[in-house]
Order: C-alpha cells, then structure tokens, then sequence
C-alpha cells in the first residue's frame, strides 16, 4: 500500500525507529503517457548504455549499479526526506513499522566511522552476552564492519530468529577484543512504556516512536493510569523520530472531542487538502492536566502530537524546542520489492502553524546539556538498572536528576491546586 511517512531520517541502529504511515495504494508504472517523459527516459537510456559499454572500469558499470545510482540521484536533487530504497532497505523499513524483527537487540550508531553501542535492549540477546555501551563491533560474521553503512551493517546484524551471528568486538574501557556468538531472537520494541503514578497522582507515558501498535498501547496505557488513580499526565516525546500519520492521530485522540479537527496536510494543489479528526473513542476529562515533554529529537508524528495538544490548549509543553519537520512522505513501492519515499505534502496544526523547518518552542523551556541529555536517554531505555554503581559500570556514565521532567510535574502539580476564590 502507499505509506505516508513521517520520519527524520536518523537511525539508532538495531533498534532503529523509522517511520511510516498508511494511506491509499497505487502502481507507480504506466502512469505518465507523456513525451516529455519518453524523450527524457531516452536520453538517460542512451547515457546508461554509453556508460556501460565505454567506461573504463566494467565492473563497476553493470545495469543495476547505473540504475541504483540514477535513482539515487534524482532522490538527493529533491530534498533530505525523499529517497529510494533498495529490496533490503525497504524490508527493514516494514520491520520496524511493525515494531518486530530478528536480531541481537542492540541499539548502535555509526561513531568516528566505527560501529558502536549505545546500549543493549533490556532482556535481549545482546543484553545476556554483555555487550556494553561503547563497544565497538569491528566485525560481523568475518567481514570488517569499517567498509559498510549503518544500514548495510544492520541488516548484516538482524537475520531469522534461531540463526547465529559472530561479531567482532572492541571494548576501549578494557583495551581489549573478543569474539561473541548470539543466537538471533525475534525481537519486539514496545513503542509505549508506562510509569504508575507517583504520590502526587502524575502518571508518564512514554512514546519511543509512532509504530502500528503505538494508538492500541496508548489508549491501554491510559486505562491502566485511570485505574491507578492517576490525577495528572506527563507524555514524553523526547527524542522520539516520528512514525505513522494514523499513529499519532490516534495518540492525540482521546485528548480532543469527536470530530475535532487534530491536524491536515496540504499538498501541490489546494484540492490535495487531507484533514485528520478525532474519533471521539476514550476521551479522557478535559480538566486533567498534562504536559508533553519535547526536544530537539521529537520530530514529525511527535511534533504533530505536540503542536495539536499546544495548539488547543490542551496541555503545556516543557523542555526544548523540537525539530521541525513537517513534511509528508509517501512510500510507493516499486518493482523488484524495491520503493520510493517522495515528499508529497506539508502538515499544519489545527490553526494553520506550519512547523517544518520551524519546530515547535516549549512554553516552559528547560535546557539540557548534551551530557544529561545522553544520561537521561539512557536511564530512560535501561530504567531497570537503578543502583548508580552499577549504572556507571555498564554504561559509563553517571545517574542524573531529569530537570525537564521536574519541570514538568511542577507544571501540572501548579494546575491541581485549587483555585483561590477572593472574597466579595
């Protein structure tokens, strides 16, 4: 089916969150009986059988590789969102919008041109071999890891559930390498994670990213602080990339009345104008108080999120301001299980703010330094290693007070006061 997609375009490695969200589906060939176009398709023919048949180095010029490359090209002239996907790009792609795949569990980036952990996902195999934050992984199965890109290096690393993959690993702290051998597991990344509500009443939901699942997560995330007497919510989209279009409308749903209008989309012509309203399913009481939690890393489907519930006045938002990117991305696949991903439109909040570009400024702005930031981040995805001790040992930096999320319980604890009646 075609997809929208509302992404960043950064990954976070095995655990990488991209995004993507549905809408119609169409062929992509055969659509344009246009001579502008065959005159156009002749010219490039012409220059790739030139190529392939002149240029000095064959190995390098097969069809394929003229193609992939011509493709490329035109991706990159347009803009940083649009792209072409390979077979094994756009697979990895449906993996993580199902929030599902095969692999050792780990979260890595591409650091100083090296492979490395940021952290293992809790309970998986990763997690049991003892892979630290800041190992590097040099090699995967036998071949260096140095040559290849992120996403090459993923895919190299994700495979069928109950398969092994040998990686070479560097670990700096210890100045030493060694081999380890995991068993792949089908691993499953919740989008939702839930903090019961404190003595005050404030309950956290957590959105790591916009998948599937992410609405059904949510509204169950909800009933269970319902039922724990949760007098005041904080949602935490911070360093949350994006995800489905369907995702974060349904996120944003129950905080607005039936019908009422969360976001649209506008694209080349006035007529391509997509509205997107609440359905009015498990509304939650208009007078709780809420605050959502953003930074430069809550992107797109998060930003929509944000911008609907600030735009209304439904909640305050705290920390740093977002990214900025509001643009829509369709996915269409093509043949060969290969796709496009083509910027096809531009969202606004219900009153018509424009975000892309822009991002979204908190109305209580708290500041982080790029090192709580990463300290925060981390006791976020590993919130079952408490002692500081051993925190320190594993990921190598120390426990920090999360001074945005402070920020936001004060800022909901303020609405639950009552309200000072002066006397006549």
């Amino acid at each position: 089916m075609l997809k929208r997609i509302f992404a960043i375009g950064a990954g976070i490695g095995v655990g990488l969150l991209c995004s993507v969200g549905a809408v119609h589906l169409g062929a992509l060939w055969g659509l344009w009986p246009d001579r502008e176009l065959e005159r156009s398709t002749a010219q490039i023919r012409e220059v790739m059988q030139l190529v392939h048949d002149r240029y000095v180095d064959a190995d390098v010029v097969s069809y394929e590789a003229l193609k992939q490359a011509a493709l490329d090209g035109i991706a990159a002239s347009l803009d940083p969102h649009t792209g072409y996907l390979t077979a094994g790009d756009f697979k990895l792609l449906q993996e993580e919008i199902g929030s599902e795949f095969g692999g050792i569990g780990v979260q890595v980036e591409m650091i100083e041109g090296r492979l490395t952990v940021i952290a293992p996902i809790r309970g998986t195999p990763g997690d049991r071999a003892g892979l630290l934050r800041g190992d590097q992984i040099e090699s995967i199965d036998g071949e260096p890891a140095g040559d290849a890109d992120l996403m090459t290096l993923i895919a190299k690393l994700r495979g069928k559930p109950g398969t092994n993959v040998t990686i070479g690993v560097r670990r700096p702290s210890e100045d030493r390498s060694f081999e380890l051998t995991i068993r792949r597991e089908n691993i499953h990344v919740d989008s939702v994670k839930v903090v019961e509500p404190d003595a005050d009443g404030i309950g956290i939901i957590e959105i790591v990213h916009f998948g599937e699942d992410t609405g059904d997560e949510f509204r169950r995330a909800l009933d269970r602080l319902r039922a724990a007497g949760m007098r005041a919510l904080v949602i935490d989209l911070r360093d949350n990339p994006g995800g489905l279009l369907d995702a974060a409308v349904e996120v944003a749903g129950p905080f607005f009345h039936r019908n009422e209008l969360i976001v649209y989309t506008k694209g080349r012509s006035a007529s391509d104008r997509l509205e997107l309203r609440s359905d009015g399913r498990d509304s939650v009481p208009s007078d709780l108080p809420v605050a959502v939690l953003i930074n430069g890393g809550s992107a797109s489907a998060s930003e929509i999120v944000a911008g609907a519930l600030k735009d209304t006045g439904r909640a305050v938002l705290v920390g740093d301001k977002s990214f900025g990117k509001g643009s829509v991305q369709t996915l269409y696949p093509l043949r060969g299980d290969e796709a496009l991903r083509l910027t096809t439109a531009k969202y606004f909040t219900p009153s018509g703010v424009v975000i892309h570009g822009k991002g979204i400024p908190p109305d209580i702005e708290v500041k982080l330094t790029p090192d709580e930031e990463k300290a925060v981040a981390l006791q976020h995805l590993r919130a079952d290693v408490t002692d500081p001790a051993e925190f320190k040992e594993r990921f190598g930096v120390d426990l920090v007070p999360d001074r945005q999320l402070a920020a936001a319980k004060a800022a909901v604890l303020e609405k639950l006061k009552p309200a000072v009646v002066s006397a006549p």
